[in-house]
């Protein structure tokens, strides 16, 4: 993967920094590189549904924005990115101290970027993937 904005470090950055509703479900970027992006989530009673495992919508955000990042490294400066789809499949039901997403741009095109993501619980250092996620991210200018 190529690399087209030499500041592409900050702008992903930036994204997880400058995200309201990122920052208030506690979401953290951990790492990432051209074409990939690695967060994290500790786990808090917020999180959980009523039967005690972690809500689906929170592993949704968790796979889509951290989708969103990894599209970005992608970009040319002025341009972002809005999900245009997702669909995401849940493997398991999720129980652990924390969430770890790692989504891999597949494909990035000059108007749509396709990625996939996998969220795993962690617990006592042991992994288990409880969701993928294939989203398509719109690329636009910015005005």
């Amino acid at each position: 993967m190529e690399v087209q904005n030499p500041q592409y470090k900050e702008f992903v950055a930036s994204i997880f920094q400058q995200a309201p509703f990122i920052a208030d479900l506690g979401a953290e970027l951990t790492d990432f590189g051209p074409g990939w992006c690695q967060s994290q989530l500790a786990i808090t009673p917020r999180h959980l549904q009523h039967g005690g495992v972690i809500h689906a919508g929170v592993q949704a955000t968790l796979a889509d924005h951290t989708s969103g990042a990894a599209a970005t490294t992608m970009l040319k400066p002025g341009q972002y990115v809005l999900t245009a789809e997702f669909k995401i499949n849940l493997l398991w039901a999720a129980v652990g101290e924390k969430l770890v997403c790692r989504a891999q741009v597949l494909k990035a095109g000059r108007s749509l970027i396709f990625v996939e993501a996998e969220v795993f619980a962690v617990s006592a250092e042991k992994q288990t993937p409880v969701s993928k996620m294939s989203a398509t991210m719109s690329v636009l200018e910015n005005r």
